[in-house]
Parts: structure tokens; C-alpha cells; sequence
């Protein structure tokens, strides 16, 4: 096969009233290529919102581009957001959305709570219980407040520290999250992925997507640390120890002086209504739904048919609501969808900004000059090491993995794509790997990341304490990981 050709569309198109194409002349911007990058990781630093940071960068990158302010920006989006890849991986969230909206008017998260609390075990039960939820409520901004709202009374019952608990909710949420691929976390990098040079199409990007799974270390580490600390098969050490000692000799669950979070969200949760739900048909058969549907296409067609199996478990549930008499009117229906596309619009605007950045970076010729410094010089070992350290080091101090991703994925997949000769070998599953394990070692470790709040919301934790506890267990599982990347 030739040597890989990155494509350097340092051209941009330019709509006038004749909606004609104009073509910028192309110009060789050398290190400055790397600058709306460079400004979006400084900024992002600085403001902790990778949301205004990717904003700026991208703007930056439309004037660089030789675009009238605002002009450029908005023909940017047009440009980079009016595609199939792009729509396709809306719906996903959007369906995503619409159906937890759907299990709230169901009532099946109180119905769970209601049954899970019923049931009486020990201090390794409970442990192990919140831990295995991780694997069936697969969403990172559901599963700690659901898990949470659960776990807690028993937890409480057993005295089990909250930040024990805030860790197992967190430690399990998005490390399932990327190890599963018909998710919208597996949709998102895979579009990423499929707007790089020698992918072409989201169903490329999906495969590859896949294919790195059984080299994603950290996540996989991860859950297998905490499923040992569950089963005290593993003691725990620093300062969630210390915690484990106040709750085992005082029975005070959290830290005295802390402040722990409160989710209004998780009272209304564990308080069901007169309603009686049924979780067979609101809850289990939806869910089974979606994963069969994912697996059966896979198998039998090569692709997981995420949008289908989406569209599927809510077309199930609108039927079944229905019937139950679930909606007082038609209203109340495209209530439950304008909500649930609400709830899911942070996400959107994430989605779409990590498009434009990439669409900027790739126009400006950044990955491609990175490869003419770097590529030569680095090793297959050490690109996959510095690919994951690199990418903890965004996420951890940005607290998006997606961000992360968006910013990673342009510049380390090209240059692994060099380094095979632009195939798709092992070194190109490995450095996607790499860098959807360190964006969830940010999602771990950071303070400003959005699950880890969330986690430390489920559980009633002190955030800090939470943060706190579970930062020493995340440098561990990284510190392994960097040295399984080192042997591969």
C-alpha cells in the first residue's frame, strides 16, 4: 500500500449569494498550525471549561483561515457539522436522551430503588452490588445518581464511608462507558475517528473503535481493581483508608466538617408514586432491547446499529406507556422528548465544537506538521505512552474526557497512521487506546470533572473528600497502564 496522503484542505468553502465555493489560498502555517490547539488547552486550563475554550480556538482558527469574524465561523459549522457522520451521532444522544426521560416516566427508577433497598446483605454484598450495576445502567451522568440513589440506605445500613461509595460509582460509570461500543461515548470517538485520513467512514471509524477496546488498559485495570477491593480480596490504602478507620471506629460516614453533596434529583428517585411500574416491560426489556439489537448486528453485519437500537428500546417504551396509560395526551409525549433533548444539549455542543476544532486543525495542516517533527523520532512504544499521558494530563486538568478526545484523536491518530505506513495495524488500535484511557483517568482524578461531581452527588460524599480518596488509586492504575503500553 503507498505511503499514507493526509489531505491538507487548506481551502475552506465560502457560500455567496450564487452559493459557489471560494477557495482560500493555501498557505504553509508551519508551528502556527498548532496555535487554536495550543490557545484551546491553555484556556481550558485556565477557565476549566473546555465548552468556552474549544469555542475560542475554533474562532481563532476561521480568522488564521482568512475568514471575516463571525463570517468564518459560522461557514465553519456549515461546513463541518452538515454531514451524515455528524447527525448520526446527534440522534444517538438525542435517543439517549429521550429514553432515561422515558424511565422517569415510567417510574422504574423508584420502583428499583424500592426493590434493591428491600433486599438485606453484608458489607461485601452491598459493595459488589453497586459495583455490578456499573455494567447494566451503561451512562456516565445516569448510572452514579441511579446507582447512587439505590445503594445508599444499604451502604449507610452497613457503614460503608461515602466516599467508598462515591469511588465504586465513579470508578465504575465511565470505565463501562468505553468498553462498551453501542454507546454514545463509542458513537462519538468513532466519528472522531472516521474524520482522520485513511478511515473514510463512520463504520471504519467503528471498527477501529472496537478494535482498541481489548487494548483500552486503564478502564479494564480499573474495574477489575475495584471489583478486589469490593471482595476484600484487596485492603484499601491512603486516605480512603483513613475514611474506612473513621466510619469503622466512630460510625461517622462522612468526614466531620464536610459538606456533602445533595441531589434533589435522588430523593424525588427513591420515593415512587402511586403508580405500579412494571421493570420487566419498562426497564429490563428496553435495555435488553438495546444490547441485543447491538449485538446481533454486530455479529451478523460487522457494525453495531447504535441509532436502530435506540430507536428501537424508545419505540418500545412509547408503545408500552401508552398502553399502561402513561400519557394523559399527545402533549405529554413530545413533552417527554423536548425534555429529553434538553437534557442532553451540554453534550451536543460538545459534540459539535470537537467537529469544528478538528475540521480547523486539519485545514491549518497540524497534524500533519506534528507528524514531520515527531513521528521520525518516536517509537511505536513511545507514542502509545505519551498518547496516554498526554491525554490524562487534558482531561485531568479540563475534567472532560470528551474534550480530550477532540483534541487527541486529530493530532496522535495521524501519526500512528505514519508510523504503519497509513494500514490499520495494532499501533493504530493502541494509540485510540490510549487516548480513550487517559481521558477516563481525567474523568477519575479531576475535580472539575462532570462524573466525578456526579458520583460524589449519588453518594452524598464531600466532593472533596471524594476527590481526594479516589486520586491515589487512579495514578496507580495509570502508572500501570504506562508500563503495559511500555511492553505491548
Amino acid at each position: 500500500m503507498p505511503d499514507i496522503v493526509f489531505v491538507r484542505q487548506n481551502q475552506h468553502r465560502c457560500l455567496d449569494s450564487e452559493a459557489k465555493d471560494v477557495v482560500v489560498t493555501e498557505i504553509n502555517w508551519g508551528l502556527w498550525s498548532m496555535l487554536p490547539l495550543v490557545l484551546t488547552l491553555m484556556l481550558a486550563f485556565v477557565s476549566r471549561s473546555a465548552l468556552i475554550a474549544m469555542m475560542v480556538g475554533t474562532f481563532v482558527g476561521t480568522l488564521m483561515l482568512g475568514s471575516a469574524p463571525g463570517v468564518g465561523l459560522n461557514q465553519l459549522f456549515q461546513a463541518s457539522l452538515g454531514n451524515g457522520d455528524f447527525i448520526w451521532i446527534c440522534e444517538i444522544v438525542i435517543l439517549i436522551g429521550i429514553l432515561f426521560e422515558l424511565f422517569k416516566r415510567a417510574e422504574v427508577l423508584p420502583a428499583l430503588a424500592k426493590r434493591m433497598s428491600s433486599e438485606s446483605g453484608g458489607r461485601r454484598k452491598v459493595e459488589l452490588s453497586a459495583w455490578g450495576m456499573g455494567f447494566v445502567i451503561v451512562d456516565d451522568y445516569f448510572s452514579p445518581l441511579l446507582t447512587g440513589a439505590v445503594m445508599r440506605p444499604m451502604s449507610d445500613r452497613v457503614q460503608i464511608p461515602r466516599e467508598k461509595l462515591a469511588f465504586i460509582l465513579d470508578a465504575t460509570t465511565a470505565s463501562v462507558c468505553i468498553l462498551v461500543p453501542f454507546t454514545a461515548w463509542g458513537a462519538y470517538i468513532s466519528s472522531l475517528i472516521a474524520a482522520q485520513a485513511n478511515i473514510g467512514s463512520v463504520d471504519v471509524g467503528l471498527a477501529v473503535f472496537i478494535g482498541a477496546i481489548k487494548y483500552n488498559f486503564y478502564p479494564m485495570l480499573m474495574l477489575v481493581f475495584t471489583f478486589l477491593i469490593c471482595a476484600g480480596l484487596m485492603p484499601d490504602f491512603g486516605p480512603m483508608r483513613t475514611a474506612e478507620r473513621r466510619a469503622a471506629e466512630t460510625g461517622a460516614l462522612v468526614r466531620p466538617g464536610s459538606k456533602p453533596l445533595v441531589s434533589v434529583d435522588d430523593e424525588v428517585a427513591v420515593s415512587s408514586g402511586g403508580r405500579s411500574p412494571s421493570l420487566l416491560l419498562e426497564l429490563l426489556a428496553p435495555v435488553l432491547l438495546l444490547m441485543g439489537v447491538g449485538v446481533w448486528t454486530l455479529v451478523q453485519t460487522g457494525s453495531v446499529r447504535i441509532v436502530e437500537a435506540f430507536m428501537l428500546a424508545n419505540v418500545w417504551l412509547f408503545v408500552v406507556l401508552g398502553i399502561r396509560q402513561s400519557f394523559g395526551s399527545i402533549d405529554e409525549v413530545a413533552d417527554v422528548i423536548v425534555t429529553g433533548t434538553k437534557n442532553v444539549m451540554a453534550a451536543l455542543l460538545i459534540i459539535a465544537l470537537a467537529y469544528a476544532l478538528n475540521a480547523v486543525t486539519t485545514q491549518l495542516g497540524a497534524a500533519q506538521f506534528i507528524i514531520e517533527q515527531f513521528a521520525g523520532g518516536l517509537s511505536s512504544n513511545a507514542l502509545v505512552i505519551c498518547t496516554f499521558l498526554i491525554t490524562a494530563a487534558i482531561s485531568f486538568s479540563t475534567g472532560t474526557s470528551w474534550g480530550a478526545y477532540a483534541m487527541m484523536i486529530p493530532v496522535a491518530v495521524p501519526v500512528a497512521f505514519d508510523l504503519t505506513g497509513g494500514e490499520i495495524e495494532p499501533l493504530v488500535y493502541q494509540t485510540v487506546a490510549a487516548i480513550a484511557g487517559g481521558g477516563i483517568f481525567g474523568d477519575h482524578a479531576s475535580p472539575v470533572s462532570d462524573t466525578t461531581v456526579l458520583s460524589s452527588v449519588g453518594a452524598g460524599s464531600d466532593h472533596i473528600d471524594h476527590v481526594v480518596t479516589q486520586l491515589p488509586y487512579a495514578i496507580v492504575i495509570a502508572a500501570i497502564t504506562a508500563g503495559l503500553y511500555a511492553f505491548i
